[in-house]
């Protein structure tokens, strides 16, 4: 159906798992179809012009890259207005920015020997830096005081509520829960013994893990390509006369991320507004596709 989601993703992937819970919490159908956790990637980069981090989701010839831009497409579809209220937003980029590193030393100082010899590379060109194993491992006491003040944030944000949101989980427990749940499925004795005491946080996980993830059914690439060439994308006309750019639609532009996997994505501006920027490509094999990127941490110039 043109209207399925269609989330890319690898079950390990602790920002599909945001994706996921949040699907669970919206009592959602979704397909699932599972991508390579290293390139190539050879049925995912054709939808997205190059981008190649996970999660993707698809909704027929349109294809929306990162987290931030997927939860918020999936609110305006199911148009509950008060999930992303407050500070949501806030607490997603601080759990992507923030917390996510004190979690990658933390498992990696953990797990970092028995790490395949292909995936160290291959994180290395998506970040830029070497896979250091022996920096993991002496990084790794710091991080785990650095992440347990963070767990310790969400024990005292939860009071005497059962999720951040109050009394229903909003926005700001899926984003936050993400670390959480990495740590405790990579490196499960050390995520206990970092929340131990914190037992307001401890109880609140096992509240947003029974949430579950929606109804799954499989699907595999060559469908979720199918399904894009059998498509239009939307229209999508949520341009902002302000661009601080001066942009206009129908310009080419290129979209790169701020921090890592920074290959610029080539296009032509369908709008920009505070919130993303939609850009269109035409695939050799697929046709029209609209490419939907956020704004915070990403790139968006003239071309």
């Amino acid at each position: 159906m043109a209207d399925e989601l269609i989330l890319h993703h690898y079950d390990a992937s602790p920002f599909s798992e945001k994706v996921r819970v949040l699907f669970g919490i919206k009592g959602l159908a979704w397909r699932s179809v599972i991508q390579p956790v290293i390139m190539p990637k050879p049925e995912l980069v054709p939808l997205t012009g190059g981008y190649r981090r996970i999660p993707v989701m698809q909704v027929g010839a349109d294809v929306y890259c990162d987290t931030q831009v997927i939860m918020a497409e999936i609110l305006r579809r199911t148009g509950d207005a008060g999930f992303d209220r407050g500070a949501a937003f806030a607490v997603n980029l601080w759990a992507d920015r923030l917390f996510f590193p004190p979690s990658i030393a933390v498992i990696f100082g953990e797990i970092g020997d028995n790490v395949p010899e292909a995936f160290k590379k291959d994180r290395e060109k998506l970040s830029g830096r070497p896979f250091d194993v022996e920096g993991f491992k002496a990084a790794a006491m710091p991080a785990r005081t650095q992440w347990r003040a963070m767990a310790s944030w969400i024990d005292h944000a939860l009071g005497d509520q059962p999720f951040l949101g109050g009394e229903a989980p909003s926005l700001a427990d899926v984003s936050a829960y993400m670390n959480v749940w990495w740590v405790g499925g990579a490196a499960p004795a050390v995520a206990d013994t970092l929340l131990a005491g914190l037992d307001r946080a401890t109880a609140w996980r096992a509240r947003v893990r029974a949430l579950g993830h929606g109804t799954r059914a499989e699907m595999s690439p060559a469908e979720a390509l199918e399904a894009a060439k059998a498509s239009q994308p939307d229209p999508y006309t949520e341009h902002d006369d302000a661009e601080p750019l001066g942009l206009k639609p129908g310009q080419a532009v290129r979209v790169m991320a701020d921090d890592y996997g920074r290959e610029p994505i080539a296009g032509t501006l369908v709008a920009a507004n505070p919130g993303r920027a939609v850009i269109a490509r035409d695939d050799p094999q697929l046709g029209r596709l609209h490419v939907h990127f956020p704004r915070a941490g990403y790139v968006l110039q003239a071309a």
